[in-house]
């Protein structure tokens, strides 16, 4: 009994001396807990595991509830925290139940603060936690297309709708369209209508013309990735299999689809080589032609851009548009430590399928890798994706075993 209590008091001042550590090595519990062989032991770190499973429940849900009242009472630089807070909760608690939990309870928050008339680093912030809690936590498309829709409300308001529709800053457009984005290269492109198609085009379209220079980055990468995801031939009259009055409105819809490709086509032309203008930051005006010049590509002789990353001695490779953006996102979300997050995270080991070297230990420490081993990898490929659904119901059930074996024990103990 001694003992027990001894560890319970090991762990609870080891969860209390680092929050960051708290989450990781509780969530790295979260693997399989499906024991090999039997006796003592196995028994022993069983119930150790559901000691801290039991633990990580109750701070994690604190930690996350602060971070929500933050965002709904506190001053713009609390929401931004809080913001970056939870979305960094998610990456390091990984696929599963408290990535879907942070989501759904979120969402009414981040949802209602995005209605008010708030500066743009604030806006800039929610919709960037909204991605990537979604990006985790979003187990199935319609989860994903809510998100992807709040954050179009944001920028494109309908007149239907309860939001406020006011003007959105070059600041606030170009934070929401990224983070649209990096949602869209998850999204199977057959969840989505020809009107969708249409209206996302029509405005990342409108977009390019403007004159702040971020915007239209935005909108270029957004439309490198809806031409990327987005299988529009099977709107062609000889795929779409429909008959009568619905076959001729789809294929109006598609002639539409092409004339709206052609002109963005245009557009890209103009971008991929405009001249410097005057007080034209020399970086950014390089930014803006690579991208439209591997747009241009794309979209003409089909060649997607590719790009390596040096992590820790591997190299992290991209090979698609969509691989690329999520890749610039996550970067962009994590900030300085996009680095440590690629060699410790083993959620976005499997985003990437990147293999960090390995650590050399003092002891055998492998609790992230158990954590990670059984996790599918967010794609854009929809046969990952029903996959990563399959896997999720698999470990609500196997979760719901645990918990009555841990109520078993519990009782026998007693």
């Amino acid at each position: 009994m001694g003992k027990r209590n001894s560890n319970r008091k090991n762990i609870a001042a080891m969860l209390d001396s680092d929050d960051t550590d708290s989450v990781s090595s509780s969530s790295s519990v979260r693997s399989d807990l499906v024991s090999v062989g039997v006796g003592a032991e196995v028994e022993k770190d069983s119930l150790l595991d559901q000691s801290l499973d039991a633990l990580f429940e109750k701070r994690f849900a604190t930690l996350l509830h602060q971070c929500l009242n933050s965002i709904k009472k506190g001053s713009g630089k609390e929401t931004i925290l809080a913001s970056q807070a939870i979305g960094l909760l998610a990456l390091m608690t990984g696929l599963g139940n408290n990535a879907r939990e942070i989501l759904e309870e979120s969402i009414p928050t981040i949802s209602q603060a995005l209605r008010s008339r708030a500066e743009s680093s604030k806006v800039a912030a929610l919709v960037d936690c909204l991605a990537v809690i979604t990006f985790i936590g979003g187990e199935e498309p319609e989860e994903t297309e809510r998100s992807m829709q709040i954050m179009w409300q944001v920028v494109h308001p309908k007149s239907s709708t309860n939001v406020v529709a006011t003007k959105a800053s070059p600041a606030v457009i170009a934070a929401t369209v990224s983070a649209w984005s990096f949602l869209l290269t998850t999204i199977n492109s057959w969840s989505l209508s020809l009107k969708d198609w249409q209206e996302y085009i029509s405005y990342l379209s409108s977009l390019l013309d403007k004159d702040d220079r971020a915007v239209r980055i935005a909108a270029g990468e957004a439309l490198a990735v809806t031409f990327d995801v987005g299988d529009f031939e099977r709107y062609s009259g000889e795929r779409n299999g429909s008959s009568g009055d619905t076959e001729n409105a789809i294929k109006e819809g598609y002639i539409h689809l092409k004339g709206l490709k052609g002109k963005v086509l245009n557009q890209i032309r103009d971008l991929a080589s405009e001249a410097g203008g005057k007080g034209a930051a020399k970086k950014d005006l390089n930014n803006q032609r690579n991208l439209f010049r591997d747009l241009l590509d794309f979209l003409e002789d089909g060649y997607s851009p590719k790009s390596s990353t040096k992590i820790g001695g591997e190299t992290l490779t991209t090979s698609s548009w969509s691989e690329l953006i999520q890749l610039n996102f996550l970067k962009h979300f994590l900030r300085g430590g996009f680095v440590k997050h690629m060699l410790e995270n083993g959620f976005l080991h499997d985003v990437f399928g990147f293999t960090p070297k390995k650590k050399i230990l003092g002891s055998e420490d492998h609790s992230m890798d158990k954590l990670n081993e059984k996790r599918l990898y967010k794609s854009p490929n929809s046969a990952l994706a029903k996959a990563r659904t399959q896997y999720m119901n698999k470990q609500r059930m196997m979760l719901q075993d645990r918990k009555t074996g841990h109520f078993a024990a519990a009782a026998e103990d007693e």
